[in-house]
């Protein structure tokens, strides 16, 4: 009979320890649910929660103004943005490799996405190329994250510019991109001047659905690039 009561009184003391973990869990459960979900491992968030406020200003106000301009019948005939890429060549990364390393980490607080770097297809003996090697980052942004570089490069970053009159309105390819040079990274407000290692420039270029430049130039401008007049 002594053994049977001790026996019950160890299963019950299992019981109550089983329910105080399971308690414990449950609450570190809701407290992360609550908290802000940290991605895991190879996941990667492309679109927030709420629309960039370029993208809704490109849907309410510049979609009905280009179809009303160019006579579209319908709205999926107005020109759209498809992507833009950013590039920065470093010379320095020939005889240097590590400094990529600064212009990698820079545009990765410009863009809020990690670039690529980007290599020689050719060997070049007079500048000491050879094949494959690094010569620059690269980074590609769709979506999102696009509308708000865009919105903060418009808006933020070229009112910045030392003696700014605006930026060239005939860097057109034809075919509906604009390529935009940039001389000093330290424009945006991410970047640390007392951090950086040397001044560089960067190359944006916008790639839409326009089919001439005309079509192109009235896009941007309708979401607020300053063109020089």
């Amino acid at each position: 009979m002594a053994e049977a009561g001790s026996t019950e009184k160890k299963a019950g003391a299992k019981k109550e320890t089983a329910d105080k973990k399971s308690v414990g869990k449950g609450k570190k459960a809701g407290a992360g649910s609550s908290a802000v979900k940290i991605a895991a491992k190879g996941e990667t968030k492309v679109s927030p929660s709420k629309e960039p406020r370029l993208q809704t200003h490109y849907r309410g106000k510049v979609v009905p103004s280009l179809m009303k301009q160019f006579q579209y019948a319908n709205a999926m005939e107005v020109p759209r943005l498809v992507k833009v890429t950013v590039n920065c060549a470093v010379k320095e990364a020939v005889g240097n490799p590590k400094v990529l390393d600064n212009a990698l980490e820079e545009l990765t607080l410009i863009t809020g996405q990690k670039p690529v770097m980007t290599r020689a297809r050719k060997a070049i003996a007079a500048f000491k190329v050879r094949e494959g090697n690094a010569v620059g980052v690269m980074v590609t942004l769709r979506r999102a994250r696009m509308y708000e570089f865009l919105d903060r490069l418009m808006n933020v970053a070229l009112p910045r510019v030392r003696d700014f009159k605006g930026v060239n309105s005939k860097s057109f390819d034809g075919r509906g991109n604009y390529s935009l040079g940039i001389r000093e990274q330290i424009i945006f407000p991410e970047i640390n001047y007392d951090k950086i290692d040397k001044v560089r420039g960067m190359t944006v270029t916008i790639t839409t659905t326009a089919k001439n430049n005309e079509q192109a130039r009235a896009v941007l401008t309708e979401l607020g690039m300053p063109f020089r007049k």
